[in-house]
């Protein structure tokens, strides 16, 4: 019971684990985990027939583990796009309420990154998971953007949805603040073989197609010679080999690579660097909003945005006074603002982080938010 409410999660188990579908009591909610195929880290191929498949399979496990129970709102979100018919199922069952958090706009980032197209064989999938799409927002009551150039993407590629049921609800953390002193500070570095002397840029999250991985490399590249800095890149993903094979062949001096580490440790380890990265490939027509910016921010550290100009994200940054912005088709650009950020002045923007976080990517926000329709 959490607020006056019974909460129930439903989440992916993805087949690699090698676990079956489980129901276990947490603190405050049952969380049934599914058994579901690959979606992450694999082939397009493996994801696309996986997430035809998730709708089916949530559908089965809800009736066998939560046959029972009527639900009054329906909390869902994107990727992937393929639930509408286990939606519609339930809200018509239960006459429930439904609330859309739009993460993601697939199909059509799909097709920017030219892993689906709108024409030939590839054309086939991308209408009908554009027609999932549009089921997808028919049923839902509202639908919560990222940001504001989300709510304005949706309206404009999607007339029919009235725009009264379409606002701003973006990804959101719990308050904590994660700040080490200089001591803690100095061993993290030490533990993870981090110079102490070295401005620190770090990169921590997925390493995939929408990141624009040779940009990243390019970007990189322009850095082997930078004595005053050092660059962090920490994540996983279907393009992780790509930069351990740049690693393998310049063997650079002032940067490091990992695959991911357990949250704590990525969290302080994150602290212990200067300014966090966000990298975005310059053909994206949708606007991503990287939720690991809030890692950053939490952690008081500004933000270096890299991105296409059809996102807002850097818009937020700067105007937010914690970070700076340029887009990633320019090497030069990028240069420029690591020679800026080296002479800002770091304890404003490091405060201004923070602050920006708990003014406005708060979870006790969007609770607000998503409760106020359904009192």
């Amino acid at each position: 019971m959490k607020n006056g409410h019974e909460v129930y999660i439903v989440s992916s188990r993805e087949k690699r684990a090698g676990l079956p579908t489980e129901l276990v009591q947490e603190d405050t909610a049952k969380h049934l985990m599914v058994k579901v195929g690959n979606v992450t880290k694999t082939n397009i191929l493996e994801k696309g027939i996986s997430t035809l498949l998730i709708s089916n399979q949530y559908k089965r496990a809800i009736l066998r583990y939560f046959s029972g129970i009527k639900f009054d709102l329906i909390l869902y979100s994107t990727p992937p796009i393929t639930l509408a018919s286990l939606i519609s199922y339930i809200k018509k069952r239960n006459n429930s309420a439904t609330y859309l958090i739009l993460k993601d706009i697939f199909p059509q980032n799909a097709v920017d990154l030219g892993m689906l197209s709108k024409t030939g064989i590839k054309g086939i999938l991308y209408k009908y998971f554009r027609k999932q799409e549009k089921k997808l927002y028919k049923i839902s009551d509202y639908i919560g953007c990222m940001s504001e150039a989300n709510v304005q993407y949706v309206l404009r590629h999607n007339p029919e949805i009235e725009k009264k049921k379409v606002e701003v609800c973006p990804n959101s953390i719990e308050s904590h603040e994660i700040k080490l002193t200089q001591s803690e500070k100095k061993c993290m570095r030490d533990k993870y073989g981090i110079p102490q002397d070295k401005f620190v840029f770090v990169y921590g999250g997925n390493l995939g197609k929408p990141q624009g991985i040779p940009f990243l490399i390019s970007c990189l590249k322009s850095q082997l010679t930078n004595e005053n800095t050092f660059f962090l890149i920490v994540g996983d993903g279907t393009e992780y080999d790509r930069i351990s094979a740049f690693f393998e062949e310049e063997k650079p001096h002032n940067m490091k690579l990992m695959r991911r580490l357990p949250k704590e440790d990525y969290d302080r380890m994150i602290a212990a660097c200067d300014v966090g990265m966000i990298f975005l490939d310059h053909r994206f027509t949708i606007p991503n909003f990287p939720s690991r910016l809030l890692s950053y921010m939490q952690a008081r550290l500004p933000v270096l945005a890299v991105t296409d100009p059809n996102t807002d994200v850097g818009k937020v940054i700067v105007e937010g006074g914690f970070g700076w912005w340029c887009e990633s088709n320019n090497i030069q650009n990028f240069i420029y603002k690591i020679n800026e950020i080296i002479g800002s002045n770091m304890v404003q923007f490091k405060k201004n982080a923070y602050e920006y976080l708990n003014q406005n990517y708060i979870v006790e926000f969007n609770y607000k938010t998503v409760s106020g329709h359904f009192k």
